[in-house]
This record gives structure tokens, sequence and C-alpha cells, in this order.
């Protein structure tokens, strides 16, 4: 308040618009350095938007509302014109809500474009329509939202060649991350900076609670991870599993379960730097004919570096804390060690060998195929197991998937192994 007390009349006035009082300078102040691509990674909320407006403002704008500024030809870029005129112009954090009155550009709607009082100009650009941008040319761009362009390459590149204005052409990307092939392209070239931030770095700017219920619906699932914290979160092409099939399946617990395992994969080798022990709690319901039974994956209490007395112990207590109904491990390495080292831990646990006698791709097409059919559901969000999943593509040369192993394990003996068994009820 002090602070406050010191200053004009005019400058409490022009307090608002100084934008260097009010960004996050975490990934709202422009990075320093010679760059030509400056790319905002965000969750939903993050304060994208507003970083973008504030960007074009400083290239547009000069000391005094008709002095030049950096900028004389600007291209805004969105999916369509209704979203940069609705979004990146007319929004609650674009360009006209974020400009002082005396420097407030004119939307010029018969032209698309957007005049600055000082002369300088802003094209608004579909990516649809792409080609419209053969003819212009300008000394900065700022494109939203990249990652979702319906023609993203296409307008991409397109843009690229109107960038030849000036002595030092740069654009802006601000964008929610999409593992879509050209925005991998623009974050790994060389004269590319990137700023991250997940929505709760504007928490302030938004509605109480907001944040809150959307962390406790998406927290930890893929789609959570790329909407709300800003991540890329890759897809590997071949995989046999894909975000979407996880995430169109995600539902909770059912009562009722007709049976539950415990899979596990045991590691090789013990110790620090040792393979992870994968460890899955899943559950079927056997309700109606083969065809509408349901997979439910439960936990993943997988472990790294325990003993073989430690992760055989934590399989034991996954087996009672889920009451399943039986422990299921592989035992191509171990062999009757294996059983033995249960034994020790759980001698009552019913427990079945499973040996690998064919290759993990050809097990795990099975249990993908279910996937694929809607039938097995992730009642949490399972992060490494997923990543694997959607990593794995099956080649022989990729590190052994210990997690997902162990979920194949599990809905084999579950599901494809079970083909013809009939309905059961768990306590019969």
């Amino acid at each position: 308040m002090m602070f406050l007390n010191e200053l004009s009349d005019e400058a409490v006035i022009a307090m608002p618009w100084i934008w260097e009082v009010w960004r996050n300078p975490l990934h709202q102040k422009e990075p320093p350095g010679n760059w030509s691509t400056w790319v905002i990674l965000g969750g939903r909320g993050a304060g994208k938007t507003r970083a973008g407006s504030e960007w074009v403002r400083a290239r547009a704008e000069g000391p005094t509302p008709l002095a030049p500024g950096k900028c004389r030809r600007i291209a805004l870029v969105g999916e369509t014109l209704d979203q940069v005129r609705s979004v990146m112009i007319e929004g609650d954090s674009g360009i006209l809500e974020s400009s002082p009155p005396d420097r407030r550009p004119k939307l010029v709607i018969s032209q698309n474009k957007l005049i600055w009082p000082n002369g300088a100009e802003a094209t608004l650009a579909s990516a649809t329509n792409y080609e419209a941008l053969r003819g212009p040319q300008f000394d900065a761009a700022w494109s939203d939202e990249l990652a979702k362009w319906r023609y993203a390459r296409e307008a991409w590149e397109m843009l690229q060649f109107t960038l030849r204005l000036g002595d030092d052409p740069r654009q802006l990307v601000t964008t929610t991350p999409r593992d879509v092939a050209v925005l991998r392209e623009v974050l790994e070239e060389p004269g590319t900076v990137v700023g991250r931030a997940g929505t709760s770095a504007n928490r302030a700017n938004l509605a109480p609670g907001f944040v809150e219920r959307l962390e406790a619906r998406f927290g930890g699932t893929a789609l959570g991870r790329q909407e709300l914290e800003g991540e890329l979160v890759r897809e590997h092409e071949g995989a046999m599993w894909t975000r979407a099939m996880i995430e169109d399946g995600r539902a909770q617990e059912p009562r009722g379960l007709s049976r539950v395992v415990v899979a596990v994969d045991p590691p090789v080798s013990t110790g620090k730097g040792a393979d992870t022990c994968g460890i899955i709690v899943a559950g079927v319901d056997m309700t109606g004919p083969y065809e509408k039974w349901q997979g439910f994956v439960m936990a993943d209490w997988s472990c790294q570096g325990e003993s073989p007395q430690g992760w055989a112990a934590r399989a034991a207590k996954a087996y009672d804390e889920f009451r399943a109904d039986r422990l299921v491990a592989e035992v191509n390495q171990g062999g009757d060690l294996v059983e033995s080292l249960m034994r020790q831990v759980a001698p009552n646990v019913s427990y079945r060998g499973v040996h690998a006698t064919v290759g993990k791709r050809l097990r795990a097409e099975p249990v993908a195929a279910l996937y694929e059919q809607g039938r097995v559901h992730h009642t949490d969000a399972f992060e490494a197991l997923e990543d694997q999943m959607c990593s794995y593509v099956g080649t022989g040369k990729e590190k052994s998937p210990d997690r997902l192993d162990a979920l194949v394990w599990a809905l084999t003996d579950l599901i494809v192994d079970a083909r013809g068994a009939g309905p059961r009820v768990r306590g019969f």
C-alpha cells in the first residue's frame, strides 16, 4: 500500500496495463537470447492466451501510442478465423481486453485485420484455410493451439515462408500439448525455446475450486498430465495400446467381482539398478456370456530395488489386501524358486506359476484386443504402467516392460485363459 501511495495518479491508472507487474516470470516472460520460436506448453487456464496477447502488444506498440513498435506486420493464426477472433482478439485474455484505451487496436472485420493507432497491423489467419498464407509477409506471428490444428503441418510450413520481414522475425506458439508430429518437430528445432506451466500456475486468476475439481477428476491420468500439467505425453507409433484406449475405458471398481488375481513379473537381478518387479492387481466381472466379461485393473504395486524377500512380501500383502483368489507369477527365470519364495512369506497363498512359451508381443496381443473391445477398465491412474503400455511396440529390442508383463499375466489368467468357464461369484 505504501508503494501505491507514492505513485502519481497517472501511474496508478496505468498499473493494470503494465504486464511486467502481473506476469508469471516462469512462463509468461519473454525469454532472453537469440531464438526464433518461443513455445509455451500449458495446461487449461494456465495463462497462455494472456501471454500471447501481451507478447503481440510488446511487438506492435511503441513507447507512446503513436510511436512505432518493433514490428509492423503480425500474423495471428488459429485453427479457424472464428477462434482467432473469439479467443486471441476478443476473449477475456485477448488483445483487446489486454490493451489500454489509448493503445487499443481496431478490429476491421471486412479486412480480417487488427490495426493499432501507430499503424501496426495484425492479420487474422486460419490454419484450416492455410493456402491464404501464400500472399502475405510478416515480421512476427502468434500461433494459438497449434497441437489441435486439423492441417497443422500444412499451415505451419506455409506460415514459415511468410516470416521474411524485418531484421529479426520471431514467432510465439501457445498450446496445450498433444503428441502430434509437427509440435515434436518444432520443439526439437535449434531456434526453439520452451516454457511450461500447469493450470495451477494461474490459480489466482481462476474460479475458486476450479483447479481442485479438475485435479480430483483427472489428476495422474494421461489426460490430466496433458490438459492440466501441460506435459507432452508421448504416443509411440505402432504401440499396442493408445492413451485414448485407456482413457475411454477408465471406470470405478465395480462391486461383485467374480475373481481377483495378483500377477507378479519377478526381476532377474536385485539391488540398486535392478529391474522393477511388476506387481499388478486385477479383477474380472464374469456376468453374462464370455464376450461381456469385463476386466478391471485395480492397483500397481510394482517396486524396484527390493530384495527377493522384499518384493515377495509386497506381493503377498497385495494378495491379502485385495482378498485375491490367486497369485500368478512368471517362473521362466526363477523356476520353483519363485514359488518357494512366495511360500516362505505366505504359506497359504493360492499360487500358479506361468511359463512364457511365446514372445511378449504374442502374449500381449489378446490382452490388447480386450482393451480395443472396451472390456478392460483402469480404476485409477497408473502413470508408469500406462506409459509402458503406450510405448510398447514389441520389437524385441525394448527394455523388458515389467509392469506390462504382470498386467498381461493377470488379464490372461482372468479372461484370456478362462474362456469356457462358467460365471462365478467370489466366496463360492
